[in-house]
């Protein structure tokens, strides 16, 4: 067994309470860290020592980026920067990316819903060449962008009816120059957007997964209700070590995010049992962070079907 999910069975239930990102990220996050540990065990271990759904989704957004990009630093808040006021697909990036004649790359667009772009110190942003932009999908690159580097803007946006402590920030990027070493190789909508939902997904379960065993712990649920648990997150922690572009993985995600849907549905009566207790009204609030994009999951399922080869007879 993993030694994340082996702490999360033997360690004491409790979490410190944390209110904003600046607490999460200093007694949280960095305090999760160890020498050779997977982004899923990151995921695990920041969930488990998470107050709240939100700080959970944090850290598990947090190990979802060091999944699809292992040589990001532990100690460096990261932001991907993908969605703009037209969406997220790549016919809605306007955002450029533009070589100049020194060598350096000028980026220029705007961002939405960048989440933890307020408190992020490094920018993933995706944007156009402008030399490989075609009429059937323009080809999208990323660049690592430090959010202090001139000419970058972060405008906090209202919070979000749940788990309304992860901040999302509109990104402003005007005459942006970074070096040319600062763009990531290979298409960036194929090895680093696509994929990522998956990874994300996968990677923000196990963390609210591992959240929800410690408050079961804490609360004596039931141990049939813990051992469901443990046993959606040793399953999650396999699929993070598959290919998150294949068919198979696709399908058994499917199948996991199943189950964790189905014991959070559980957790409700177990829930009900704390009264007003704040938890329990964060966690009822909460929820909702948990059902979006099941349309583009259910879709992203079907596809994977649709992939496998046809038997022959």
């Amino acid at each position: 067994m993993d030694p994340a999910l082996r702490r999360c069975l033997t360690a004491p239930p409790q979490a410190m309470s944390i209110v904003d990102v600046a607490g999460w990220w200093s007694q949280v996050w960095l305090s999760v860290d160890s020498p050779g540990a997977s982004p899923a065990a990151l995921a695990v271990a920041s969930g488990f020592a998470a107050d709240r759904v939100g700080w959970a989704f944090a850290g598990g957004y947090q190990a979802a980026l060091r999944a699809l990009l292992p040589d990001l630093p532990h100690d460096v808040l990261v932001a991907l920067c993908v969605t703009e006021a037209d969406g997220n697909r790549p016919r809605d990036i306007r955002t450029t990316i533009a070589p100049q004649p020194d060598g350096t790359l000028r980026i220029d667009g705007a961002k939405r819903w960048t989440t933890l772009g307020p408190n992020s110190t490094l920018l993933l942003v995706v944007g156009t060449l402008p030399a490989l932009v075609d009429a059937t999908r323009p080809q999208l690159r990323v660049a690592r962008v430090p959010a202090a580097t001139p000419g970058v803007a972060l405008q906090p946006m209202p919070p979000t009816r749940f788990v309304p402590e992860v901040p999302h920030a509109q990104v402003m990027l005007h005459d942006v120059c970074v070096g040319a070493d600062a763009l990531l190789p290979h298409d960036g909508y194929d090895a680093c957007v696509k994929p990522f939902r998956t990874i994300e997904d996968v990677h923000v379960t196990l963390a609210v997964l591992a959240y929800l065993l410690r408050e079961g712990r804490a609360r004596h649920w039931p141990a049939a209700f813990d051992e469901r648990v443990v046993a959606a997150i040793a399953l999650l922690m396999h699929l993070a070590t598959e290919d998150p572009r294949a068919a198979p993985t696709h399908i058994a995600l499917a199948g996991a995010l199943r189950i964790a849907h189905r014991l959070y549905a559980d957790a409700y009566p177990l829930w009900d049992g704390a009264g007003d207790d704040p938890a329990a009204q964060r966690w009822r609030r909460d929820m909702p962070l948990l059902e979006v994009a099941s349309v583009a999951r259910e879709q992203r399922a079907a596809r994977a079907w649709e992939r496998l080869p046809t038997p022959v007879r």
